[in-house]
């Protein structure tokens, strides 16, 4: 008798060979058909309520995924790449779940019938490589011709992108305002220079594009409201002091014997806080914006020198009005000239719903600018905010890499063609693979005839005959139920969204594969037996059962 070989600390779970990869595969097939009803124009929409209670409806594939709170090891793969596709280039993060989960579905039958893993993901990587090609091949590069032109065209990309989000109705409004706010940035297109801020009430299309900073009024003290609210040619001033009197914390004792000393105590404490106010009104500065507290003494005294100022300012509006209205963030009173002070053409507050907002128009030198949205529920407003961020990302990456392809599915269909011609041409097991993942592609339009309620099995067949006949950019049609020449139809997506996707998802599809043995250490804290106690005991101090 050979005693048995305790290697693993008790409690620990290992599972291996292919009852394991399999498990893992239909661990990815059920995150997949979490998000799959989101994709494309007829996509339904999620809600998630998360552990505090917080409903969030979405429709974004990154978000649904991030609140879905995944443990299972491998299906957490499938996140990482909505994470990322998200991070990279915004849309498309539905797309790439399913691509990837797609791929699984069409090789689990090999795994099953024993043909080794490495096999598999040669087959995956190769027809990558292809597709790839294809892509850079056939995407229509957009030579930078006249300003005109290129935004026709950037708004086109905005408007395929949010075609699949709550907002498909504004869809032309939202697109000219994304343009218009990545248009005012500088070369290297930093997000955090757009300012997206919600207020509730109002319908969509009251929302407004700011160019340059708008934040919401700040808490205010007495004496705020005589300070006037608009001035033409303005001096900012933008500072990191409070201008208040602070009780003195400090664990100094003073001692007095008379009331005189400690009038003069007290009026060292003003003196200061006069000092500083008298040094920043000499700097010629008309608004004074303060990240800390600015007290009602100060209020008071910037009112009746026609000075407008704001306390408690968030840091990142601070930053971006820096970054508007040019000057430098101070923290000291005693240095401020000309040169730290920022400018601007024209400050008002202006009252937008039930916030009132201070607005900064016309900065020399604004790469930035804010939008304001309107709506009515919370939700709906986070979920706008979600559907522009990704349509802003689109714009930014159209920008820089200016190729597109057809949307809807026509891009898939053609890779799919490509593939199935291409798996006839070799010999070997590769050749089935090859044509399970060109079976694999075809899960988008698929799944966007199935979201819209039309027979998928007819329209792909027709998209197989068209795509065969050389219609290379024939994809579906939502608003026909039929397919179309989605290029002249303007569904129009960046190619770098095309190529991440796939990318991303080959190589999610990869890693699932290449794993064929889980080790799960058991928690710590955890009793490694049902029991509890040192001898699986249980009902406290070794009572019989």
């Amino acid at each position: 008798m050979q005693p048995q070989i305790v290697l693993l600390k008790e409690g620990t779970d290992t599972s291996q060979g292919k009852p394991q990869l399999v498990s893992n595969i239909n661990a990815c097939q059920s995150i997949v058909d979490a998000v799959r009803t989101t994709l494309g124009p007829r996509g339904m929409d999620k809600l998630i309520v998360d552990s505090q209670g917080k409903a969030t409806i979405s429709n974004d594939g990154a978000t649904i995924m991030k609140l879905l709170e995944i443990i299972h090891p491998a299906a957490k793969t499938l996140v990482d790449i909505a994470k990322s596709q998200d991070a990279e280039v915004g849309d498309g993060t539905t797309s790439v779940v399913l691509l990837a989960g797609e791929f699984l579905k069409q090789v689990k039958p090999f795994v099953e019938e024993g043909v080794h893993p490495r096999v598999i993901i040669k087959a995956i990587r190769k027809a990558l490589q292809l597709c790839m090609e294809k892509i850079s091949e056939i995407s229509v590069q957009i030579v930078k011709q006249s300003k005109e032109e290129q935004r026709s065209l950037l708004e086109k990309c905005a408007a395929t992108a949010m075609s699949s989000k709550l907002i498909h109705q504004q869809k032309d409004f939202f697109s000219k305002i994304v343009v218009d706010a990545v248009l005012s940035l500088d070369e290297l297109l930093p997000l955090n220079m757009i300012g997206i801020k919600k207020v509730t009430g109002g319908s969509l299309e009251e929302s407004q594009l700011i160019s340059g900073v708008a934040f919401k009024k700040t808490f205010s003290y007495a004496g705020f409201e005589m300070a006037p609210k608009s001035y033409d040619k303005c001096k900012i001033a933008l500072l990191n002091i409070e201008l208040e009197l602070k009780a003195e914390r400090d664990n100094a004792e003073i001692r007095v014997d008379n009331v005189k000393e400690y009038q003069k105590v007290v009026d060292a404490e003003w003196q200061i806080l006069y000092n500083k106010l008298a040094k920043i009104h000499e700097s010629g500065a008309n608004v004074v914006l303060s990240k800390l507290p600015i007290g009602d003494v100060a209020t008071q005294y910037f009112a009746d020198r026609d000075i407008f100022c704001a306390g408690r300012v968030p840091e990142e509006d601070l930053k971006r009005t820096m970054k508007a209205c040019g000057g430098a963030v101070m923290t000291t009173a005693n240095d401020i000239n000309a040169k730290v002070l920022g400018l601007c053409e024209h400050f008002e507050e202006r009252q937008v719903g039930g916030e009132r907002f201070n607005l900064f128009q016309g900065c020399p030198n604004a790469k930035t600018s804010t939008l304001i949205l309107r709506g009515g529920a919370e939700q709906f407003l986070e979920e706008t905010e979600r559907s522009l961020h990704d349509a802003i990302m689109i714009v930014r990456r159209t920008i820089k890499h200016d190729s597109v392809v057809a949307g809807g599915g026509a891009i898939e269909m053609e890779l799919s063609k490509l593939l199935r011609d291409y798996s006839r041409t070799i010999a070997g097991k590769e050749q089935l693979l090859i044509a399970a993942i060109a079976k694999g592609l075809e899960v988008i339009p698929r799944q966007l005839c199935d979201n819209a309620g039309f027979d998928a099995t007819n329209i792909l067949n027709k998209l197989r005959q068209k795509h065969a006949q050389g219609g290379q950019w024939f994809g579906v049609d939502i608003t026909k139920e039929d397919i179309s020449d989605n290029f002249e139809q303007c569904v129009w997506e960046p190619s770098i969204i095309k190529i991440n996707a796939l990318t991303a998802a080959a190589e999610a599809a990869c890693m699932v594969l290449s794993v064929d043995e889980t080790i799960k250490s058991p928690k710590a804290g955890e009793p490694p037996m049902a029991g509890g106690g040192p001898m699986g005991m249980g009902r406290g101090m070794g009572r019989p059962m």
